[in-house]
């Protein structure tokens, strides 16, 4: 195939089954609340996929373990993969699991890296139903507090957006990537009602189910709302072709951050982009320089 062709698939939406779609479409129509309510669980349930040929490899390699989190006790599964003094961290986005950057673990490893990644809860191998950014960032800080001081921090997705507000709250790196990162909750919020065929009404209400349920505002964990505070020098990576998190949110969590860089790529969407060699290259010798 060729990559015009390539560059021409949907290269991710997320996957939701049919039925559900139908189920949100016809809520919507009836009432916006029951809409909402039915989004909102949807929203804190991670859908798990078969692992792919690409990351069989870390996952048969690593060694695993499971550890809670002390706060929630809340369980998640640790992966650690090669040997090495120079550990790096590796945060896996919404509905993905702890050997999701494997191409990526794979490169590092070749140049004397060793990574620690995990399954968030109700992720991957990690028990539980649901989730949210807050068990993610519980989870940094665990490992962090476990490992040391990581000479640095990947995050893709959610898992981008939960590393930048670990760093605000005092996690401490060297060096911070973020691929494919989100700015708004609002936006993922509006999206995700979207994508279930809801409309803004009902993803504005779940929004603020969920403030009044957490009781904060979900928008102070915002991408760029916490790259504010952000010193450490860090690398954006997003893909103009991502469907699932607009462009735009590179630029503006890139203009919030004191001390970055703007890597932009074309036609390698919201996860092709984390086994492109060109993408590891950049990745790889941004954490090395």
């Amino acid at each position: 195939m060729s990559q015009q062709k390539k560059d021409q698939i949907p290269v991710q939406r997320l996957l939701v089954p049919n039925y559900i779609r139908y189920t949100g479409s016809l809520l919507s129509k009836l009432s916006p609340l029951a809409a909402s309510r039915f989004a909102a669980q949807l929203f804190l349930t991670p859908f798990k996929y078969k692992l792919p040929e690409r990351e069989k490899n870390m996952d048969e390699l690593s060694n695993q373990y499971r550890i809670s989190i002390p706060k929630t006790q809340r369980e998640i599964v640790v992966y650690e993969f090669g040997e090495s003094s120079k550990k790096i961290l590796l945060v896996h986005g919404w509905s993905g699991r702890g050997t999701q950057l494997a191409k990526i673990a794979e490169a590092l490893k070749a140049k004397g890296y060793s990574t620690v990644s995990f399954d968030a809860p109700a992720h991957g191998k990690a028990p539980g139903r649901k989730s949210m950014m807050l068990d993610f960032i519980d989870a940094i800080h665990l490992l962090d507090k476990k490992y040391g001081r990581f000479d640095a921090v990947i995050g893709h997705s959610l898992g981008g957006m939960a590393t930048l507000r670990a760093v605000k709250e005092g996690l401490d790196t060297k060096k911070l990537v973020i691929i494919g990162t989100a700015n708004s909750i609002t936006h993922i919020t509006r999206e995700f009602a979207r994508n279930l065929k809801m409309n803004r009404k009902v993803a504005d209400k779940m929004k603020a189910h969920f403030d009044k349920k957490f009781d904060i505002d979900l928008d102070s964990y915002s991408g760029a709302i916490s790259a504010k505070e952000v010193k450490t020098p860090s690398l954006v990576v997003h893909d103009e072709n991502d469907v699932d998190v607009e462009i735009s949110s590179a630029h503006d969590i890139y203009e919030a951050l004191e001390n970055s860089e703007l890597y932009i790529t074309k036609g390698l969407g919201h996860r092709r982009i984390l086994g492109d060699p060109k993408v590891i290259n950049k990745i790889t010798t941004f954490i090395a320089v």
